[in-house]
């Protein structure tokens, strides 16, 4: 048995890596990956959950874990919420030591055979912070001190050239800080370990906020800071190559695999689902408009709109422009002028009531979608707040609790749902929005888990206004985030110790786990989704190798 160093490029494009490797920017990467068994790794509609961290940390597929999303709805009472994980990570189950450094959704208290930091500088973190042994987290904080680039883990800068540059810049050092603080922890901390599993967040953070500066195509490419952006995602880039290369040559005696679970590219999602498919449903349901187009955007279909200042809010720009209710304004007026020792006060009353939904329930009212909760028990069909694809609910009479639609109308109903969305047109290119349409609900309707939808909509392009032919235009808004979880492929570098190096072809994402535990010689006591990507015939193996690792693929105890 040899120890296996497992590290997770979350975010990452491997287009972008093979560019900079042609280009001679990444060399540590190059010399790993010709000594690699290389894959690419199909993620499939598992990766528009935004779940691969979870899929990393459990070994489970979305149908395994029966968790589609980490937006949770509930019928009764229409609340809306996001939620960490609960899930069981896969190592807590194998005969070995483990030693994990921020991999996200990895839920430590869960695996108590685990030692590690989580939550320390990730992106979407999914669990709070935790370490083991307890006092690790500070003697992390004491030797590097805070995460350093904590404001740009969901930077917002592209109408900044400052912020571009800054954004950019604080996410490489991160990645810098981030090399060294897992150099330390697995070799003077935790240095009797099998198996380290080590989450990279920055790339992650750099493509979403600053992919219009790589990506000539994009409308925003033109804009003065996008040539710092363009550097920015270099720099992150290069420093993920610099600590790739120091925590290979820090551990010889370790097999090192990296791998990337889907790939990256523009942002498709954002406008159309966070506010295009909540206002267009609104409009279709009660026939008027609820979001108010500001003025200054008000431009010409191809011309994207921008925020007046640099420091704008996009989450606060838009939220200006959908009405508030009484209550709300109330709850706001409380906030600013009730005295803090109130406030807490009432915050601990509060947070008391559940401590487990205080830990685990994360709020989406900032997201312009959760703005239209109030109207959806009385629609037929509203629109979920959601990070990635357009997710629509029928209010199903007997599984909403004011169900307007029944049983029998069930498929008719999704039917027109439908084709409302898909007769929305970008007026940038004049042709559906839509690229296309999943029902991914199986089996009785009435029993649709609380992370699915009834209907998925995957946009095409990315439309900053969108024009229906009885609806009329929405748009054009800012953008958000610039770049998203778009590429076609993930990848995987594994290290050619029975297998011969070279390209092996693409396989599934969730084949990466059980490759790990394969290469830790362990068998799994638990049933973990996909199969060892050295488990194919494809594979040309060395003499002697002993047996590959039997797991079942789509099928898991949890």
């Amino acid at each position: 048995m040899r120890r296996v160093l497992a590290i997770f490029l979350d975010g990452y494009e491997q287009s972008l890596g093979q560019r900079f490797m042609a280009l001679g920017e990444m060399p540590e990467l190059s010399r790993l990956c010709a000594r690699s068994a290389r894959f690419l790794l199909d993620y499939g509609p598992a990766q528009r959950t935004g779940l691969a961290g979870e899929h990393v940390a459990t070994g489970l597929s979305p149908e395994a874990a029966q968790r589609w999303s980490a937006v949770h709805f509930d019928p009764r009472s229409y609340a809306i919420w996001q939620e960490g994980t609960r899930l069981r990570p896969f190592a807590a189950d194998l005969d070995c030591d483990t030693v994990v450094f921020d991999a996200p959704y990895f839920n430590l208290p869960a695996a108590p055979n685990v030692r590690g930091i989580v939550n320390w500088g990730a992106h979407d973190p999914g669990v709070p912070t935790t370490s083991r042994p307890s006092d690790l987290i500070g003697e992390l904080g004491k030797r590097f001190g805070a995460y350093p680039a904590s404001r740009w883990i969901y930077g917002f800068a592209w109408p900044s050239e400052e912020n571009s540059r800054a954004m950019g810049s604080d996410l490489a050092r991160a990645v810098d800080v981030r090399a060294k603080a897992a150099r330390w922890l697995l070799s003077e901390r935790c240095p009797d370990w099998d198996l380290a599993l080590i989450a990279v967040s920055e790339p992650h953070s750099a493509i979403e906020g600053l992919w219009h500066g790589i990506d000539p195509t994009h409308p925003l490419h033109g804009m003065p800071g996008a040539e710092r952006a363009g550097q920015g995602i270099r720099a992150v880039y290069q420093a993920v190559d610099r600590l790739i290369g120091d925590l290979t040559a820090a551990f010889p005696d370790a097999l090192t695999l990296v791998f990337a679970m889907g790939g990256m590219g523009v942002n498709r999602s954002d406008l159309p689902s966070m506010l295009f498919m909540p206002e267009l449903m609104y409009r279709h349901a009660f026939g008027s408009a609820f979001f108010r187009q500001p003025p200054e955007w008000t431009l010409s279909a191809d011309t994207c709109a921008l925020l007046p200042s640099s420091t704008d809010s996009w989450e606060n720009r838009i939220a200006a422009q959908l009405p508030t209710t009484p209550s709300a304004k109330l709850r706001a007026l409380a906030t600013q002028v009730l005295p803090a020792p109130v406030k807490a006060t009432l915050r601990r009353a509060l947070a008391d009531r559940d401590p487990a939904e205080r830990e685990q329930r994360i709020p989406l009212d900032w997201m312009p979608a959760t703005a239209y909760r109030r109207f959806w028990h009385l629609m037929p069909a509203f629109a979920l707040p959601s990070y990635y694809d357009g997710r629509a609910r029928l209010n199903l009479r007997g599984r909403e609790r004011h169900g307007r639609v029944g049983i029998a109308d069930y498929r008719r109903v999704l039917t027109e749902v439908e084709s409302l969305i898909r007769a929305a047109i970008d007026p940038a290119t004049g042709e559906s929005a839509v690229d296309h349409v999943e029902y991914p609900g199986s089996g009785d309707p009435l029993d649709l888990p609380a992370t699915q939808a009834d209907l998925v909509v995957v946009w095409r392009g990315a439309a900053a206004c969108l024009e229906h032919p009885t609806l009329g235009r929405f748009g054009p808004v800012p953008y958000r985030r610039t770049g998203g979880h778009t590429g076609p492929f993930g990848m995987a570098y594994v290290p050619a110790d029975g297998a011969r190096a070279g390209d092996r072809g693409i396989r599934s994402a969730f084949d990466v786990v059980p490759t790990i535990i394969e290469l830790l010689g362990r068998r799994p006591d638990r049933v973990v989704s996909g199969m060892s990507l050295l488990s194919s015939p494809q594979i040309d193996r060395d003499e002697g190798r002993s047996g590959a690792v039997e797991v079942q693929r789509g099928s898991a105890s949890v």
